[in-house]
């Protein structure tokens, strides 16, 4: 591989392979697994229950380290970095959303946004322009000092998408997004991300049984047996 092209890829896993011991057995979930993501990509992965796409999903984001093999994200391998380390570099380039919002119910739903800037030293005066614009973006313009028990279960998750975005991450690792969430809303949040995918330049992983959001927002990996693979 190039070194432009090494530098085009958002994410580049190689020959991941993630076992547990289990007593005397070890259990291995997934092994010697590849897998880049381009800028601007967007990538589903689907899977039965058990599979290891959640674990994949922890590895892909530094909240979890490989049993052996390489993951580098912007060129970085984020398992050379200590824990604060790669806790500060989660903040500076990756999001995350999952199935449940994981909101902090005594914050505002812009409080909720501007959390991550906060995190990261950002001065409020500089992260609340951001976060309204970006609640503005998903449809909650005028439901910014709402809480997390005054929104609906769509809106919550908008707020969480927010929140993923505000500080610009070249890519948003996503976890059943929709799981939680009826049909009708969760074609919206699928519309949403459509968007936001087309219109941002961030990169979006994406873990989901939802095939219909799979196929509708680009390439599709299954994770099975071991072996994440094409989806035909």
């Amino acid at each position: 591989m190039s070194d432009g092209q090494t530098t085009s890829l958002v994410i580049d896993c190689q020959k991941v392979t993630r076992t547990y011991s289990e007593g005397p057995e070890t259990l291995t979930i997934f092994s010697d697994i590849s897998l880049q993501v381009k800028a601007g990509e967007t990538v589903a992965i689907v899977g039965s229950s058990g599979a290891g796409k959640t674990t994949l999903l922890n590895l892909l984001g530094g909240l979890d380290r490989p049993s052996s093999g390489h993951i580098r994200i912007c060129g970085k391998d984020i398992h050379q970095l200590s824990e604060a380390g790669r806790a500060r570099f989660r903040n500076q380039h990756l999001g995350f959303v999952y199935q449940f919002h994981h909101l902090l119910p005594e914050f505002t739903a812009l409080e909720n946004v501007m959390l991550p800037c906060a995190l990261g030293g950002m001065p409020p005066r500089q992260a609340r322009p951001k976060a309204e614009q970006l609640l503005q973006r998903v449809g909650l313009g005028e439901r910014l000092r709402h809480k997390p028990g005054e929104l609906s279960g769509g809106e919550r998750q908008r707020v969480a998408i927010a929140r993923a975005l505000v500080n610009s991450p070249e890519c948003v690792l996503m976890d059943e997004p929709t799981g939680n969430l009826d049909e009708h809303t969760g074609e919206g949040i699928r519309a949403l991300i459509g968007d936001l995918r087309d219109n941002s330049g961030t990169s979006f992983i994406m873990v989901t049984h939802d095939m219909t959001m799979a196929r509708s927002l680009g390439r599709v990996l299954r994770l099975e047996q071991g072996r994440l693979v094409q989806e035909a």
